[in-house]
């Protein structure tokens, strides 16, 4: 087991991270030990590294089209590696302390209108109401409501273990980021719909598959497939957006239950934010919505040439 190796060990094991946030430092750390080495990772001496070899290293991977977001993870790789090479492994200097990226504006999710989630959904409903005994049909339907009803990521559904939902009490326990479990309610539509699923489930699930989603060979369903069913559902009903995604469902969910009355630290909890900051981000959102119909409603906010003082 080499370094890095270590590292990644003590990021599961220790700090509890997911296997999906270990993955990426894990392909960060690999990939900058290949160019620090020369193309040997395996012969990576933590020692030797300087600040400028990892800014080139950084610079390299600007130039081959990582976007702001991309650096910044990067460097947070390499700046947690160091602390841990330091505290664990006996280095004494700290290369990656001062590798701080420049901040990036903060983007606003991307998200669709409620209207077309609903008809979106109620569409996909009605179909398979049409086709009762079709797995996929079915799945696939379920699969979109839970993503809008409890706002919960792609990993998180895919992750879901069957025993981990009760359809009689209507709540399910999600082990979000750093394997912090919560609670997520839901209503009694996604109850039946669930209990529908479960039915057919039965029949082609594998004994040894613990994962509330299967695929049809039994086996527990990846996020590149739950991917593909919420794009081409998407697609399907005609929405455009720039990114047509299952974080897309999550974005609208939050969004639309804060238009319509939740309060702030509801939408976080069932999102499973570690920070009221995090879930902040959707205000700018219903802002926006507000002062676009602002703008378009009232008479005054039409009128051009006045500039009110104080």
């Amino acid at each position: 087991m080499d370094v890095i190796d270590r590292f990644l060990k003590y990021l599961e094991a220790e700090l509890n991270l997911s296997p999906n946030t270990v993955g990426a430092y894990g392909r960060d750390l690999r990939s900058w030990a290949d160019f620090a080495t020369g193309g040997s990772p395996r012969e990576l001496r933590v020692d030797d590294v300087t600040t400028s070899d990892i800014r080139s290293w950084l610079a390299r991977q600007s130039k081959a089209g990582c976007g702001a977001a991309t650096l910044r993870r990067k460097a947070q790789s390499l700046r947690s590696f160091y602390k841990y090479l330091m505290r664990h492994e006996g280095i004494s200097i700290n290369p990656a302390a001062n590798i701080i990226p420049a901040k990036m504006a903060r983007s606003l999710p991307v998200q669709i209108k409620e209207s077309e989630t609903v008809s979106m959904l109620d569409n996909i409903v009605s179909a398979t109401d049409n086709d009762p005994d079709s797995f996929t049909s079915v799945r696939d339907s379920l699969i979109l409501e839970m993503l809008y009803a409890t706002g919960m990521r792609c990993s998180e559904l895919t992750d879901l273990r069957d025993d981990a939902v009760d359809t009689a009490a209507a709540t399910m326990r999600v082990v979000g980021k750093r394997r912090k479990e919560r609670v997520i309610p839901f209503g009694r539509p996604l109850a039946g719909a669930i209990d529908n699923y479960r039915q057919l489930r039965s029949q082609i699930a594998d004994s040894e598959t613990s994962t509330l989603f299967v695929s049809l060979r039994g086996r527990p369903m990846n996020r590149r497939s739950v991917y593909t069913i919420v794009h081409n559902a998407m697609t399907e009903a005609g929405i455009h957006a720039s990114r047509l995604s299952p974080h897309v469902m999550r974005h609208s969910c939050a969004t639309d239950m804060l238009n319509n009355g939740a309060d702030l630290n509801t939408v976080s909890r069932l999102l499973g934010h570690a920070s009221l900051a995090t879930t902040q981000i959707y205000t700018h959102l219903t802002y926006r919505d507000l002062q676009t119909n602002y703008e378009h409603a009232h008479p005054r906010a039409k009128k051009k040439g006045n500039n009110y003082g104080t």
